[in-house]
């Protein structure tokens, strides 16, 4: 069947078959290999996309459920040479080691302050409670997110806790 939906700012159609799941989509045949296969159970959050701006599981999330919604991958946050502030605040703050997880982690980060801009610890642990990591822990993470949060609260004129 064709689908068409928004694919990080872009239009996009394509075939799939009714089977496809989003995630083998988005790496094999779109070329976008930033989203991660790990778990296919929607278990760990490496395959973490925004569809309508909020978090799936690409491995769990057929693609033909995609059609007509707009979908955001890893890719898609910087803009163009621009880093977004969760990916700037990641590198100050050695939030990843091998990487692995950081692409599932960046977009529900990105979901989270699209939802709340000035999140509490606390919050920034609830919803980073389905992502895991074997590498940094948690800390950095947490900590570079409550970063990208103050820096973008700065930036529209807001105050962050």
């Amino acid at each position: 069947m064709r689908i068409e939906f928004v694919l990080n700012g872009e239009p996009c159609s394509l075939e799939v078959a009714p089977h496809e799941w989003l995630l083998d989509v988005l790496r094999d045949r779109l070329g976008l290999t930033g989203t991660k296969r790990s778990c296919d159970v929607e278990v760990c959050g490496a395959c973490t996309v925004l569809v309508d701006g909020r978090p799936v599981s690409a491995c769990t999330y057929l693609a033909f459920e995609a059609r007509g919604r707009e979908v955001r991958t890893v890719e898609g946050l910087a803009s163009g040479p621009q880093l977004h502030p969760l990916q700037e605040a990641f590198i100050r703050h050695g939030a990843l080691q091998c990487g692995f997880c950081t692409p599932g982690f960046l977009m529900i980060a990105s979901a989270l302050l699209a939802a709340q801009p000035t999140p509490a610890e606390d919050e920034v642990r609830r919803w980073l409670h389905g992502n895991i990591c074997r590498c940094t822990g948690y800390n950095r993470i947490i900590g570079a997110v409550l970063e990208a949060a103050r820096a973008t609260a700065a930036t529209a004129g807001r105050s962050a806790p």
